[in-house]
């Protein structure tokens, strides 16, 4: 398999061609944006002109809570700033100036403060003074420092410089280690990033922020050669996190800072209206909806941790093995049908009803959604947009959930076979048990969307629906949202390390995807936003009309992939025209901020949602790496090239 994206950095934040070893990381103006649903209810922020706004907290979604989200500020008082150093050969060391940092991020932002870039757009420059930023990796500042001598268009560098470290510099609101039943620090690493301007961490979002930096993890580097401050140390406490919550609470999908942290939950308003069942604790859980994906994103951060790094004693250490078994057994519960063979109605693992206005906000049915008929896929209630589904076989979730349970598999079979000699027996044991499960349970979905989800469209020919319920019922359409059937490529459905059963016949998957691609991409998708300002896809989620720079992020990146059929393409819908128009409307699509907002009107660029929204910013950052990548193999990063072109 190929980790998304497909790129190394070598010293000096250098993409190269073939596969150098990292080098280790040390130690609106216009107002709000629109109403969110009910499970993600934005703060409103503290007003500048309240003399006692720095007191509030701007963590607490609607008012009640005590979470403090986007406080950056630093000690200024006399009594709170460290005294000099003492006299060393003769001299006093000068102490370093204090620095008034940011009270909230968001404020900062929207402040644009300078310097502004020096072309038509102006973009401020809003990454926060080195001594605010929330966690620094010395690998990815190398090149984005380098990357100022490729992107000669100083907006595009300008975007890239304040998108691409954003996760980075203002999400990481908590990264140390777990304690004992006694209180005692352990050597466990825990890590918590919030979304942005929702303080709370979503499995799949945090996922996904961290994996925008895989290049940049040290190769080869066991836990042992780390300190807490590293990238490294960072995605473990992630993987760890990730097993923690999914070990209590296997069908959630976002959760609160970890108790060690000593950050206070935050409230969430929707607590009261949503009734999902089993029950959660509100204390660690911030809401609670079943989405598969929420689950193939944790395998997918571990085994993109294990690929890039080799360090295979991590998962033997902590909570990894149970993890994952509570993950395949929760996802293994939501594959029954509806129905039993004589007609009777079956109990669901999993149901959810809420009190709302908004019909995406809860399941039909009495929570158990529409029904659906067994064929090896995993019911999944809700969709990586956080809306409901229609039919609850949700194909983009299945295939990545499939893809990373064969990858996975291989971690637990390497487990099993005893390469850690540390490893305790009834781990082991739940390791070889996990290693067959894992892969029959992979190619049972596989089997299940060969049958069910590969349609004939009148005018595309074979593709895949977004999502099918096993009695013929299918829904045609694409979200922006990750994994989303235009992102197939991103976790290499089409490729699999194991061949199939004897007898068994497979499809030419690059073929639908190209014949899928066309359709998402097209107007015959209903939630394909066209517009002067941006046209791409969207979602039901923030409704018709609005187009995520995310789709088009995405739309940008599989570009570079086989399975698409633009590489080697020149001229008119090319690889290059194509990647370009994407790239294009992003840049053009940024309100004057410089930063990647989830979701843009497509005819009217002021009219935005969530400016401070670290996945998609993520997502500019991989897709000008790849660009660069693709450049230095066809020679043309000097001339000629997307990165060395103007975009005035």
């Amino acid at each position: 398999m190929r980790p998304r994206p497909e790129i190394v950095i070598e010293a000096g934040g250098k993409v190269p061609d073939e596969k150098p070893v990292v080098p280790p990381a040390s130690s609106d103006p216009h107002g709000s944006p629109d109403s969110p649903s009910p499970d993600r209810q934005e703060p409103e922020p503290p007003s500048l002109d309240d003399p006692t706004h720095a007191e509030e907290k701007d963590g607490d979604v609607d008012g009640e809570g005590e979470g403090d989200g986007y406080d950056f500020k630093r000690p200024t008082s006399p009594e709170d700033v460290p005294p000099p150093a003492g006299p060393e050969n003769g001299t006093e060391e000068t102490p370093k100036p204090v620095v008034d940092c940011p009270l909230s991020f968001e404020h900062y932002m929207t402040s644009r403060p300078g310097p502004k870039s020096t072309g038509s757009r102006q973009f401020p420059l809003v990454r926060p003074p080195r001594e605010c930023r929330k966690f620094t990796a010395p690998a990815v500042d190398e090149y984005i420092e380098r990357m100022e001598g490729v992107i000669k268009d100083p907006d595009l560098y300008r975007l890239f410089q304040n998108s691409f470290p954003n996760t980075l510099d203002t999400m990481v609101k908590w990264h140390g280690y777990a304690q004992d039943e006694n209180g005692t620090d352990t050597d466990q690493e825990l890590s918590y990033i919030i979304t942005g301007d929702i303080d709370a961490m979503w499995l799949r979002d945090s996922a996904s922020q961290l994996y925008s930096y895989l290049p940049f993890l040290s190769a080869h580097s066991p836990a042992s050669n780390d300190d807490i401050g590293s990238l490294n140390s960072l995605w473990r406490g992630l993987i760890n996190a990730h097993a923690r919550y999914i070990t209590t609470a296997p069908y959630c999908h976002s959760f609160q800072p970890p108790p060690e942290s000593g950050i206070p939950p935050t409230h969430n308003g929707a607590f009261k209206h949503n009734n999902p069942r089993p029950a959660y604790d509100p204390a660690r859980v911030f809401d609670c909806k079943w989405e598969l994906d929420s689950l193939a994103s944790f395998l997918q951060v571990s085994v993109g941790y294990y690929e890039r790094t080799h360090d295979l004693a991590f998962f033997a250490k902590h909570g990894w093995v149970p993890a994952v078994r509570a993950a395949v057994d929760a996802a293994a519960a939501m594959r029954t049908g509806t129905y039993d063979e004589e007609g009777h109605v079956l109990p669901s693992a999993w149901t959810f009803t809420g009190w709302t206005n908004r019909g995406s906000e809860t399941l039909t049915n009495d929570g158990l959604g529409n029904p659906v008929k067994a064929n090896g896929m995993v019911r999944s209630a809700f969709r990586p947009s956080d809306d409901a589904t229609i039919y609850q076989l949700l194909v983009p979730a299945n295939m990545m959930w499939a893809k990373y349970l064969e990858e996975a598999s291989i971690i637990m079979e390497e487990l099993a076979e005893g390469a850690v000699h540390s490893i305790d027996v009834g781990k082991k044991k739940m390791a070889a048990d996990l290693t067959s499960t894992m892969r029959k349970f992979a190619f049972g979905i596989r089997k299940g969307i060969d049958k069910d989800a590969v349609v004939e469209h009148k005018d595309f020919g074979e593709i895949f629906a977004y999502e099918c319920d096993g009695f013929g019922g299918v829904n045609l359409m694409d979200d922006a949202n990750i994994p989303s059937l235009l992102s197939m490529p991103l976790f290499r459905y089409a490729e699999s390390r194991f061949p199939l059963p004897k007898g068994a016949t497979g499809r030419d998957y690059a073929r639908i995807y190209q014949n899928t691609r066309r359709f998402v991409l097209s107007e015959a998708n209903p939630y394909f936003s066209r517009g002067p300002v941006i046209s791409a896809v969207g979602g039901p989620h923030l409704g018709p009309g609005k187009a995520w720079p995310m789709a088009a992020l995405v739309a940008g990146m599989t570009a570079f992939d086989e399975d698409t059929g633009l590489v080697g393409s020149e001229g008119e819908g090319g690889l290059q025209e194509v990647v370009a128009e994407q790239l294009g409307m992003v840049l053009n699509s940024t309100s004057g901020m410089g930063v990647v907002h989830e979701s843009v009107n497509s005819w009217d660029g002021n009219d935005y949602t969530r400016a401070w929204f670290g996945w998609a910013n993520g997502l500019l950052g991989e897709l000008v790496m790849r660009i660069e990548r693709w450049e230095r193999r066809t020679n043309t990063l000097s001339g000629g090239g997307l990165l060395g072109r103007s975009w005035q």
